[in-house]
Parts: structure tokens; C-alpha cells; sequence
């Protein structure tokens, strides 16, 4: 499957799971968009399994090099674990690790589970708005003698951060390495010309687009 024909089933799915919606929403930027993505509704077995996929599929197609998958608290922690499952069915059993959000005082203790935080560690995450949890997880990696190598991301909204680069563009040039994607907000632009039935959210989109967002 191309990454166009990937983006596009995954635009797909996310509307079927009414995961991403078309209305006026207020984002953490305090704009109004005309959409809103929420990736906590992928909320059953079978739509994890394929989120698992999508991912998975999107990274193998990115070409990233990576030794091990970790998942910020709280939102990465089922999309970690879906990846790996994913990965696997695959024939490729990748390790991964979350971080607690409080330290545990007791038992093992500590804010990491899973695997010793080793190698090359490929962050995964929904979406990047602010970058705090990428700004986090880069710092505990690094803090545990690992390499932060990339990030995988479900949507990029394109959007701008604090200047004219994106929010993604900013988390790639102040850490360094690559941000990948399973669709970007030009996707999703894409699928809503192709498609009659969504075709009254574009010119909204689109404005917003040109207002708020980087090509």
C-alpha cells in the first residue's frame, strides 16, 4: 500500500470511528477548528488491533531505524502496546516501555515500565500540539542512556507553533530528529475534495488552513 492510499484509509477509519469529527471545536491554542481529532475513541479491541497497523505500517514505510518503542502517560501507553502487537504480527518483536505520570514508592518503583530504555527509542504519540510530552519523553530517555531517534504520530495538523514553523517542524529542529506520520492535515485536505458527502466541511477547513497552518 502507497502512503497516499495508507493516509487515506486511515482518514477513513478515524471518521467511521467518529474519532475525527467536522464541527467547531476549540483547540488548546484556543483557536476554533472546524475539526477535532481524538484518538482516546479508538476505545475497543478491534479498532486497537488496526490502529496497531496503521502505525506500524506508516513507520516500516518512513524507513526509521529504530531498537525499541516507548509511549509517553497517559495516551501512549495503549498506543505503545497496540504498535508492539502490531509489529509482531509482523514477525518483528520490538521492545517498549511508558512512563508513570507519579513515581511508584513501593514494588519496583520508578516511573518506567516495561523495557530498559536502551538503544535508539522511537517515541510514540496522537498528535503534537504544544510538544511537552515529546519534551518530556526526550528528557527521560536521554536521562536513562538512551537515544531518542524519532517520533511517530497519528495526525499532523500542520498547524503553526510559536513562529511560522508547525508545532511538529518546532519538536523536529529543536530535537533533532524526525517526526513521521500516519496523515497530515494536506490528507486529509485531499480526501474531503475527493468526497461529496464531506464536501460542505472544506471551505471551512480550508480557511482555516490558510489562517493557522504551514503547506
Amino acid at each position: 500500500m502507497t502512503a497516499n492510499a495508507l493516509s487515506a484509509d486511515f482518514i477513513a477509519f478515524s471518521i467511521q470511528k467518529q474519532v475525527l469529527r467536522f464541527g467547531e471545536f476549540k483547540t488548546k491554542a484556543g483557536r476554533l477548528s472546524p475539526y477535532f481529532f481524538n484518538a482516546g475513541l479508538f476505545d475497543d479491541g478491534e479498532s486497537m488491533l488496526k490502529l496497531g497497523e496503521f502505525y506500524a505500517n506508516s513507520i516500516l514505510q518512513s524507513g526509521l531505524q529504530f531498537d525499541m518503542l516507548f509511549g509517553p502517560a497517559y495516551k501512549g501507553i495503549p498506543l505503545v502496546t497496540a504498535i508492539s502487537i502490531a509489529f509482531a504480527r509482523m514477525g518483528k518483536n520490538y521492545p517498549y516501555a511508558y512512563n508513570r505520570k507519579e513515581a511508584k514508592d513501593h514494588g519496583e518503583g520508578g516511573t518506567l515500565v516495561g523495557a530498559p530504555l536502551t538503544g535508539r527509542v522511537l517515541i510514540i504519540d496522537d498528535v503534537i500540539s504544544a510538544g511537552t510530552s515529546i519534551r518530556e519523553s526526550v528528557e527521560l530517555i536521554r536521562n536513562a542512556g538512551a537515544t531518542p531517534c524519532a517520533v511517530s504520530i497519528a495526525l499532523d495538523r500542520q498547524e503553526k507553533g510559536l513562529g511560522e514553523l508547525s508545532a511538529v517542524q518546532e519538536v523536529e529542529q529543536t530535537n533533532r530528529m524526525p517526526v513521521v506520520s500516519i496523515a497530515k492535515l494536506a490528507d486529509l485536505f485531499a480526501y474531503l475534495q475527493d468526497n461529496e458527502k464531506l464536501a460542505q466541511y472544506f471551505p471551512a477547513i480550508e480557511a482555516y488552513r490558510t489562517q493557522y497552518c504551514v503547506r
